[in-house]
């Protein structure tokens, strides 16, 4: 059964029967508002340190650089529009194959050009971040972000976590004031 979790809960990713996941599709979606202009949202994942640090844009999943060097984290690709229901965009995490280097995966997303197309998340909605078991495709829990966050034009949806040997995810909605470059929003984590 999935959970509907709220901004700062936490969760454990394991299976039903308390088993460990292999691999968990991370599904980030969102709407343009009504009656808006297409807004090309582009969703990353950086693979962090024990002390939340990201060394460089090569631990870096996106729509530049779609699969990780270690091959345990891809993305299946750019959306451009966000049209459509669903997931807009979807990146695997393959977690046993993870390095033990990283301990924290950042989700986030990123408006293209946004501060050229004057583009913010105050012009999208229904946007969220959701995991599914890659093996069973059941869903494990969905974070809806219900506020619109005006003249933000980057967010941290969420990450998952290593503590003591077993996975878990954070949801956090934090908006992010120039997020307007994938590159940008990496820096912040460095």
């Amino acid at each position: 059964m999935s959970v509907n979790l709220q901004k700062g809960q936490r969760i454990n990713l394991e299976k039903d029967n308390g088993g460990a996941l292999n691999k968990v599709v991370v599904g980030l979606g969102w709407d343009v508002a009504s009656g808006g202009p297409d807004i090309d949202c582009d969703a990353l994942a950086m693979l962090c340190d024990a002390n939340g640090k990201v060394s460089g844009i090569r631990d870096v999943v996106w729509w530049h650089d779609l699969k990780h060097s270690s091959g345990a984290i891809w993305s299946t690709g750019d959306n451009r529009t966000g049209a459509g229901e669903g997931d807009d965009e979807e990146i695997i995490v393959d977690l046993p194959r993870i390095p033990v280097k990283f301990e924290k995966i950042i989700f986030a997303v990123s408006i293209y050009d946004a501060n050229v197309r004057k583009q913010h998340f105050g012009m999208i909605s229904n946007a969220f971040i959701r995991a599914v078991d890659a093996e069973t495709n059941k869903e494990l829990f969905k974070y809806d972000l219900s506020e619109r966050y005006n003249g933000k034009t980057g967010m941290v949806f969420g990450e998952i976590y290593r503590r003591d040997g077993k996975w878990k995810f954070s949801a956090i909605g934090e908006p992010l004031d120039d997020g307007s470059r994938v590159e940008r929003i990496v820096k912040l984590f460095m």
